[in-house]
């Protein structure tokens, strides 16, 4: 067996180390880096940080909707899962409607998909919205932005696959609708990383990274 780091402190710090050093992240204000090294440390591929597209106050957007009491909406079950509880303000609400007794049925009578039929149980005015893994979330939000629902505090865009992860991704960077993103151009993409993007806000409304 080859000798391998078993002191969690010194893993911790030599991850965040490896990002900051390997990661060109030169291009971005201060606070969208930080997103940027979560993001990178949530899948280990320090070339995504070029793919990255944002709008520069989505940071200080996402921060102060969570210290207003925002909440937290994920496309599904894994990015909910993802977000660490301890890290938000108190009393923060993370929902996901994607099982809510209703979705199945709203999503059959729209011929559409379970993840986007859920975005139409949203209440997105003011919220921090993290999709990971449903493109047609992503594009249903937006739809829904253009039929004149209220604007989130942040969308945090991480939808991936090989049908509709890119085209929705680009719509919303081309086409952001007056909301401040974050998301990763192309296939790429998942729950773990929409999580992180969470976090990172949720670390920088406590007034610091970890």
């Amino acid at each position: 067996m080859r000798p391998y780091e078993r002191d969690p402190q010194a893993i911790y710090a030599a991850s965040f180390a490896t990002v900051r050093k390997e990661a060109a992240l030169d291009r971005f204000p201060a606070d969208i880096a930080e997103l940027a090294v979560r993001v990178i440390h949530a899948c280990g591929m320090v070339e995504i940080a070029d793919r990255l597209s944002y709008a520069p106050d989505v940071a200080t957007s996402g921060i102060a909707a969570l210290r207003a009491g925002a909440p937290v909406y994920a496309d599904c079950e894994m990015v909910a899962s993802g977000i660490t509880r301890r890290l938000l303000p108190e009393g923060t609400d993370i929902r996901c409607t994607l099982n809510d007794p209703r979705t199945a049925d709203m999503a059959r009578e729209a011929r559409t998909t379970r993840s986007a039929a859920a975005v139409d149980l949203w209440d997105t005015d003011g919220a921090i919205i993290a999709i990971g893994n449903a493109p047609t979330a992503l594009f249903r939000l937006l739809e829904r932005l253009d039929e004149g629902a209220p604007k989130p505090a942040a969308i945090l865009a991480f939808p991936v696959g090989f049908v509709g992860a890119a085209e929705s991704k680009a719509e919303l960077a081309e086409r952001p609708r007056a909301v401040p993103f974050l998301c990763l151009r192309g296939r790429r993409g998942g729950s773990a990383m929409a999580s992180a993007a969470v976090n990172a806000l949720a670390i920088l409304a406590a007034g610091g990274m970890q």
